[in-house]
């Protein structure tokens, strides 16, 4: 990418100069019936106009500079994605206007940079984002509705926006309560599907529907069942592999030592809710403990239920399972005594 920048003042303004790459990428740029144009000038205060392949950005020194990044950003994501919509307009543009209030709103969005409508929203979630933030590999575990899925999705899409890395690769073991695979009609693409709907789900909750399409279509984020990972080494990818419990151990092995160069793995479960025949074979509760001391590069978050985020009877519900639960436990070992 080759840019210009040129500083003139004049009665307290200045401008500079964005070039582009060509025609289909300026009309990215400024969008359906300039849209995007539009945006851009009424937020960040200045006046933009082009000239041949050229943006021409002019306005007070520092509302410049802000025009400049926030654009120089948005070329970024056009040349990344192939194209630019809404949303990517205004999460560039909220996150200028976050680095402009001051360090206290900087603080909260840099767990999540370019994703300022997706934040934690407890200590726990802080935690979990900040050692994705800062590790190699985070192991997380904890009940249903603590976000562990979609906060390490969040994660993901976040780093990709950023250039950190170049895919997204998100997974789960088909292996569900009492059904396997093979009862399932359809193609091997439509039986595992089912399995993989809480990954869509999360993608669709923070791209939108239209977007995540295209990035999967285009390969950029790849959903798939965690049997598809063996043979491969994936290279600057974020890989998140989802409910972990139901891994065995030589999945659990296979899949940790998936990674490559530049990459950044999140592992999450519920070790409440184990689906194999037998709770020790979990290659998840395992690694837990084998790789608890390996911090730096690993780390373990436990979310509990104080983290759960969904309808507020749903961490009622939880309590009470745990109370019957604990209860049982506690009667079988009288009645083995």
């Amino acid at each position: 990418m080759k840019e210009n920048e040129n500083d003139t003042a004049t009665d307290a303004l200045v401008s500079q100069t964005v070039g582009v790459r060509g025609r289909d990428e300026l009309q990215q740029l400024l969008g359906d019936f300039d849209c995007h144009f539009r945006a851009l000038r009424d937020r960040l205060g200045v006046k933009l106009y082009t000239k041949g392949m050229d943006v021409h950005i002019v306005g007070p020194p520092a509302d410049v500079e802000r025009a400049h990044e926030v654009i120089r950003g948005l070329l970024r994501t056009i040349r990344k994605e192939g194209a630019l919509s809404e949303e990517d307009v205004r999460d560039r543009l909220e996150e200028a206007s976050g680095a402009e209030r001051g360090e206290a709103a900087a603080s909260e969005s840099d767990l999540l940079p370019l994703l300022p409508h997706v934040s934690p929203r407890t200590e726990g979630q802080e935690e979990y984002l900040r050692s994705i933030a800062q590790t190699d590999v985070t192991l997380c575990y904890g009940p249903a509705g603590t976000g562990k899925t979609f906060l390490s999705v969040a994660a993901a899409i976040s780093h990709f926006k950023r250039g950190l890395v170049s895919r997204i690769v998100l997974t789960r073991p088909a292996v569900e309560a009492g059904e396997s695979l093979g009862f399932l009609p359809g193609t091997l693409v439509e039986k595992v599907n089912p399995y993989l709907v809480p990954l869509f789900d999360a993608l669709y909750d923070i791209l939108g529907f239209d977007r995540a399409r295209k990035l999967i279509e285009r390969g950029v984020v790849e959903v798939a069942p965690l049997a598809f990972m063996r043979g491969r080494s994936l290279n600057n990818s974020f890989i998140i592999l989802d409910e972990a419990q139901n891994t065995t151990y030589p999945q659990m092995k296979m899949f940790l030592t998936r990674m490559g160069r530049n990459s950044r793995a999140v592992v999450t479960g519920d070790i409440t809710q184990i689906d194999l025949e037998r709770r020790e074979n979990s290659g998840f509760v395992f690694v837990l403990d084998l790789l608890k001391d390996l911090d730096p590069g690993v780390r373990v978050v436990e979310l509990k239920e104080k983290d759960v985020m969904r309808n507020p009877i749903v961490q009622r519900i939880i309590n009470a399972y745990d109370r019957y639960e604990r209860d049982r436990s506690r009667k079988r070992g009288d009645e083995e005594r």
